[in-house]
């Protein structure tokens, strides 16, 4: 097949966006004559039709929804770049992409992001989520510069990473009031038999919390489980049942989902960071805003944050904030770090 041809692949975006060829001719100034004539021309080099008739208008044959997909892409990351260049007449902002594992509290992730901000050469904030997985699949291919979650890299992935434990902190249970009133009594005696809300599997402290009811005799009746931690906090908000969270932030999730604490555990609930050295300049500029803002004071211990980092293949050069061998086998040792790295602490 000849080499693509972006004008005609634009003009065939164009008529599928529109629905017909008259509209897009309007759309881009042009003749309806040259645009069945681009296409046709686009048409015979693929091999195949592109579009069939529907009515007085025209739809998209499988062929074409398949070439509309990839177009869709282009043209969107093509706006992107328009949009970058038009905003930053001196060359583009850097950017700062941070992935946010599913499990992890907002306002944590919140408090350690908005730091960055904050600076004379602070960039552009981009928020990914996901499981930790897929979002350590994406800082590997370096379309991550960092990633926050409540554990560590798994062992087993072939990716040059480190993981590095901020701090930890305890878990508090929060339920509405008319909840809280049905369910008086002793703590922890009074989950007995009450409906609960538990964090999904890819959460690290899920297998804690069951064996810590466990090791109490304690026997909830689940109501429900969750990968998302804004989905599960929403359902305790509406009274579904007790959840847990980050007792570091216990104060903030009473303000903010109208609930009240009906007791807590020492089952250490953790966040960690990851970060990539092939980004120096953000994964940096992250680790200085927080020293900078005191944010280590305010949520290093909101749960225990991980710092994972990408070595530098080529260079050999140690990524923002490594750790010691020994920190990164055992990823809650942390008094080990180093006193300027990014905000060790246990609450």
């Amino acid at each position: 097949m000849a080499a693509l041809n972006y004008k005609h692949l634009y003009y065939f975006w164009v008529v599928a966006k529109t629905g017909g060829v008259t509209r897009a001719a309007e759309r881009l100034h042009v003749t309806a004559q040259t645009i069945s004539g681009q296409i046709g021309v686009f048409e015979n080099v693929l091999g195949f039709a592109l579009f069939e008739r529907a009515g007085r208008g025209l739809e998209t044959t499988e062929g074409g929804r398949i070439v509309l997909g990839y177009a869709d892409a282009i043209f969107r990351l093509g706006a992107e770049l328009e949009d970058e260049l038009r905003n930053r007449p001196h060359g583009p902002m850097p950017r700062f992409r941070a992935g946010i594992a599913d499990v992890m509290p907002k306002s944590m992730a919140y408090g350690l992001l908005d730091s960055v901000s904050h600076r004379p050469d602070s960039p552009r904030i981009v928020c990914r989520e996901g499981t930790l997985d897929s979002l350590l699949a994406d800082l590997a291919v370096h379309r991550l510069d960092i990633v926050l979650a409540d554990r560590p890299m798994p062992a087993n992935l072939a990716v040059r990473g480190y993981s590095h434990l901020l701090g930890e902190c305890g878990l508090t249970f929060f339920a509405t009031t008319k909840l809280a009133r049905r369910h008086k009594g002793r703590f922890p005696q009074l989950l007995d038999g009450a409906p609960l809300l538990l964090p999904g599997e890819d959460s690290d402290v899920r297998p804690r919390l069951l064996r810590w009811l466990d090791r109490h005799g304690i026997a909830p009746r689940i109501v429900g489980e969750f990968d998302d931690d804004a989905l599960l906090k929403a359902f305790g908000e509406g009274g579904a049942g007790i959840f847990p969270g980050p007792t570091a932030i216990a104060s903030a999730v009473e303000r903010q989902y109208g609930v009240v604490a009906v007791g807590g555990t020492n089952a250490r609930s953790s966040i960690r960071r990851s970060s990539q050295s092939r980004r120096r300049h953000a994964a940096s500029c992250f680790a200085n805003a927080r020293r900078e803002r005191g944010a280590r004071r305010r949520y290093a211990g909101d749960a225990g944050l991980t710092t994972c980092c990408e070595a530098r293949e080529a260079s050999g050069t140690p990524c923002v904030g490594r750790a010691p061998r020994a920190d990164r086998e055992r990823p809650r040792a942390i008094s080990r770090l180093p006193s300027g790295s990014s905000g060790e602490r246990t609450c």
